[in-house]
């Protein structure tokens, strides 16, 4: 069996509300701890911060992105495929989305995953904002499925089984996650890893937002089993890890659970 390995670094950063020279310039900071990757991730809104009620003012069209140029240089200095977190992408005056961008080693735009569950309870309301997108997305990278959510998608376990059927190996989650929340973070970022048998690399933003508030931090990479392989709980800095393909195909091939999931579950109330 051919040797199939892939290197992922992710940064965890804290975003300054809407100063996206700022937030360019730290990036690169934490980019040069990166010697060398396959793979670099950010959070989500890394470029703007988390910050609802300053989405649209920040919005930029796709083909006049400064954040996908930003991430495109960033791509070809680093010779690396960069999953770029997300920014608030716009499409008219009355559409916009919350998207991930995939980029690869020469810099060209391969993939953009629009954010499937808006976050709109305790005050934020990000649906206000932003429309829902329309699929998941799955990219390949060298030959290994990356499934793509962010955030609040991590609550919804469907789109993980659906990418895991069609093929996913990789499950990517960039948040800005508030440190009001660590128990759900902590354990499902480990549960869509451990029910799907696939590679979870969760990366969130840390420290101040507006109002008091503060994200989580706490980016993770994990594997098929549970096992944390690196991890950042607080502050800001860079996570690596390797992650072992035919070690996971292996464990698949020996616990076969996706196969005993029935086509219905019929519930008898009594």
């Amino acid at each position: 069996m051919e040797k199939k390995e892939i290197n992922i670094s992710a940064i965890q950063m804290c975003a300054k509300i809407g100063d996206k020279q700022t937030n360019f310039s730290k990036v690169d900071q934490l980019a040069e701890k990166i010697d060398k990757t396959d793979i670099i991730v950010l959070p989500e809104v890394w470029n703007i911060g988390w910050s609802c009620n300053d989405f649209i003012t920040n919005a930029e069209e796709l083909d006049k992105s400064i954040t996908i140029r930003f991430l495109s240089n960033l791509a070809k200095q680093k010779n690396a495929y960069v999953i770029g977190g997300s920014f608030i992408q716009k499409v008219n005056e009355n559409t916009y989305f919350n998207s991930c961008p995939v980029i690869d080693k020469e810099g060209k735009l391969i993939a953009l995953y629009k954010k499937n569950h808006l976050y709109s309870y305790y005050g934020c309301n990000e649906g206000k904002y932003v429309s829902v997108g329309d699929s998941p997305i799955i990219v390949n990278i060298e030959g290994i499925n990356f499934g793509l959510t962010i955030c609040y998608d991590i609550r919804f376990p469907e789109i993980y089984r659906a990418y895991r059927k069609c093929g996913a190996d990789v499950f990517i989650n960039c948040a800005a996650w508030a440190s009001t929340k660590p128990i759900p973070w902590e354990m499902m970022t480990k549960s869509r890893a451990i029910e799907n048998q696939t590679y979870m690399v969760a990366v969130n933003q840390f420290g101040p937002m507006k109002n008091n508030e503060t994200n989580l931090g706490h980016s993770r990479i994990i594997d098929y089993n549970g096992n944390v392989l690196a991890e950042i709980l607080d502050g800001e800095g860079v996570i690596q890890s390797t992650l072992n393909f035919n070690a996971m195909y292996r464990f698949r091939d020996k616990c076969t659970i996706l196969k005993d999931i029935r086509e219905a579950y019929e519930v008898t109330k009594v």
